[in-house]
């Protein structure tokens, strides 16, 4: 079947080309009768709008782009969902980027994006530093981050308030007499890790104690497992908190190696939930992360900013829930 054009439609309508283009992209000069005979000859020859054409007329790109870190895709599939489905219902495209550690650096890559005209982008990067997100405004593009809470011009965060999550979890235990709580290093998701390091030291300085436990993973150790097999033989906790399932799991097979049981000897909760914790035995208790929304909530921003709405939030906090399973006693 031949391919209607934008030439199929002038010439069905009786127009010039550029009248056509004007209806096609929302312009109000065109008059009543000629914008409705435009319209019934596109209703007519079934003519679909170029996408990248319609963006060049509007200087729009009608897409999106859309920053990840590669070792997180397993937890980033929902939150990519999200902002996928919603990017459909408002007509754009999502060009998606992935960056490597210590193989790409996010500046260099959202120069790219933004060299690909695109309209604004959202960023999912747990390693972004406050000094690089300012750098970002120079561009001067609506951006979105996820999962940091930032602000800056033309800049909005959607995220998940994981310093309070571990506050009162930590508070929850405190109240209970068990003082002896660490976190675990997440080097892969140093600024989560240091959200929940700083709710720990705000429960604990809120009682008049300090916070000591945090467990960071010495430089000879490649895995998290590696470091505690070694580590439980001479430590003992009441209360591991761990960012990762994979993280949450080495807890338990490394405590399980040293005797010690979960949870009569241990208790174990791991910060983002997955599918795989209520696998594992004993399963694990996580707090319920709202990923698709984070993802949806996002994409919607980023349509407001792009349509000049009403003002902006800098910031938008989604709620969490705490899921308790069989590695903890309540």
């Amino acid at each position: 079947m031949k391919r209607v054009t934008i030439y199929d439609v002038a010439k069905e309508a009786g127009v010039s080309l550029a009248t056509v283009s004007r209806v096609i992209n929302g312009s109000n000069v065109v008059k009543g009768g000629t914008r409705e005979r435009v319209q019934a000859a596109v209703d007519k020859l079934g003519y679909k709008p170029n996408a990248i054409a319609q963006g060049l007329a509007l200087q729009k790109s009608t897409t999106i782009g859309l920053v990840v870190p590669e070792a997180s895709f397993t937890y980033t599939g929902q939150i990519i969902n999200g902002l996928i489905d919603v990017a459909k219902i408002y007509n754009y495209n999502i060009m998606l980027h992935t960056i490597t550690a210590g193989i790409t650096d996010i500046s260099s890559v959202v120069e790219d994006i933004i060299k690909s005209h695109v309209d604004g982008v959202v960023i999912y990067n747990d390693k972004l530093k406050i000094e690089e997100v300012n750098e970002l405004s120079k561009y001067n593009i609506p951006i979105v981050m996820i999962g940091n809470h930032v602000s800056g011009e033309r800049l909005c965060s959607v995220y998940v308030d994981i310093e309070k999550a571990i506050y009162e979890l930590t508070s929850k235990y405190l109240e209970e007499g068990k003082e002896k709580i660490a976190i675990l290093e997440d080097r892969k998701n140093p600024y989560t890790c240091d959200q929940m390091v700083k709710g720990a030291e705000r429960a604990f300085k809120q009682r008049n104690k300090e916070f000591n436990g945090f467990l960071k993973i010495p430089a000879e150790d490649r895995t998290s497992y590696s470091f505690l097999s070694k580590h439980f033989k001479d430590h003992s906790y009441d209360l591991i908190i761990a960012n990762r399932d994979s993280q949450a799991m080495a807890v338990i097979n490394s405590a399980r190696e040293n005797q010690l049981d979960v949870p009569n000897d241990l208790e174990v909760v791991c910060v983002i939930d997955s599918k795989y914790n209520s696998v594992m035995r004993p399963q694990i208790s996580s707090f319920s992360i709202p990923s698709y929304d984070l993802g949806a909530v996002s994409m919607r921003v980023m349509t407001k900013m792009l349509q000049s709405e009403e003002e902006q939030e800098d910031s938008i906090e989604l709620s969490y829930l705490f899921t308790p399973r069989q590695s903890t006693k309540d």
